[in-house]
């Protein structure tokens, strides 16, 4: 079975990405690997910042690798948090971030906004990009307790209901992520 690096500390993305990928791989995490530092995330791009993160891995711990960066991007909001979505109130609190979101979004009734997501595949020296996006909208108020990040924010287009709300196997089989993981395992097969 191919081994491949996963390029994240987040428990969710890997959980998230081992379900879609549905065992045809065996995914290794930073910690398997030995990689406790932070990965870089410096380019000020979704894309960029994808291509460092898997770039960083393969370079320093010689193992095919793919990493993926994702942002929420907001019509309104002239696409952010984007690239900040992470720490779009300057903390990695969701709570926090959403509640920031919600407040700027104050009043202003374009709530349109998409997840994309970019994952990186570095294996063998070469280099591929697969990208996944889901439109949608942002609700007034939290609803669910599901997922992570913005998901009890974020409706996805031809719902009612937030990624907090639906179940993992909906939104898995629509998210920015698992699009661009289906890229990507599409290519590997």
């Amino acid at each position: 079975m191919k081994q491949l690096c996963f390029a994240t500390n987040n428990a969710h993305k890997i959980n998230e990405v081992a379900f879609a990928l549905g065992g045809a791989f065996e995914i290794l995490t930073l910690a398997e690997i030995g990689c406790t530092e932070e990965l870089p995330e410096t380019t000020g791009t979704i894309s960029g910042n994808s291509r460092q993160k898997a770039r960083y891995v393969t370079d320093h711990f010689q193992i095919d690798c793919f990493a993926d960066d994702s942002g929420l991007e907001v019509d309104a909001l002239n696409g952010e948090p984007g690239v900040d979505t992470a720490f779009y109130s300057g903390s990695r609190d969701h709570a926090k971030n959403m509640a920031f979101l919600l407040t700027k979004l104050d009043g202003i009734t374009n709530r349109r906004a998409r997840f994309r997501s970019v994952i990186t595949l570095v294996q063998n020296g070469e280099e591929d990009q697969f990208e996944g996006t889901v439109e949608g909208r942002i609700a007034t108020n939290l609803q669910g307790e599901g997922g992570f990040g913005y998901d009890p924010i974020f409706i996805p287009e031809g719902y009612d209901q937030t990624f907090g709300e639906l179940s993992m196997e909906i939104k898995n089989g629509m998210s920015h992520r698992a699009k661009a993981v289906r890229a990507l395992v599409a290519f590997l097969a």
